[in-house]
């Protein structure tokens, strides 16, 4: 039962013209993948929904205020540095995700972070990622914007960290804290996943 465009405006509204260029690389990730009837594809939606702003974002957005850094990582930033880099999204990613999933070098912070519809980050993520999609990522990182390997590589992920079997038994909340590590916008997450049920029942 793969999902048509009139379904996914309905769910995404926001994603407007980009809705008809996903439709067809959902459906062949969530095939591949198995993520199909409607739990399966409605908490799927709904996460990719909330974390791509609607399918319009394919990489990370770092352009975070002094108060945001310190809020979403606290062990990162005190204030000072906080307020000396706010804005400056390359040395975020470079401070935030610098030495550790595998990013090792100079400037892998930045070089690997978020992409695709469920942010993969890290380059043992990436390494991951791109051995399972037959994709060098590692060299290649920004192939990962591209909308049938955004597609395909949220579904991974999805895949990979079980996330089927909690969607089968409705656990969205447990979900969302597999994606995001907590519960970072929890009520849009929720109203996505309301409306898709209705949408795909």
């Amino acid at each position: 039962m793969p999902i048509n465009l009139q379904q996914l405006l309905l769910i995404l509204p926001n994603a407007g013209p980009v809705a008809g260029v996903f439709v067809p690389v959902l459906n062949t990730a969530m095939n591949r993948y198995q993520i199909v009837g409607p739990k399966r594809i409605a908490a799927f939606i709904a996460q990719v929904g909330h974390e791509s702003g609607q399918l319009t974002r394919l990489v990370e957005n770092l352009n975070y205020s002094a108060d945001a850094l310190r809020r979403n990582w606290p062990s990162r930033f005190d204030a000072g540095l906080a307020s000396a880099i706010a804005r400056k999204p390359e040395q975020i990613a470079n401070i935030a995700y610098g030495n550790r999933m595998g990013n090792t070098a100079p400037g892998d912070g930045w070089k690997y972070r978020g992409r695709g519809l469920l942010q993969i980050t890290g380059k043992n993520n990436y390494r991951a990622c791109g051995e399972a999609l037959g994709l060098d990522l590692i060299a290649q990182p920004e192939q990962l914007e591209k909308p049938q390997h955004a597609c395909m590589s949220a579904a991974w992920f999805w895949a990979t960290n079980g996330l089927n079997t909690l969607a089968d038994t409705g656990k969205f909340d447990a979900i969302t804290k597999r994606i995001n590590g907590g519960q970072n916008g929890a009520a849009d997450r929720q109203a996505l996943y309301a409306r898709a049920l209705k949408v795909i029942a």
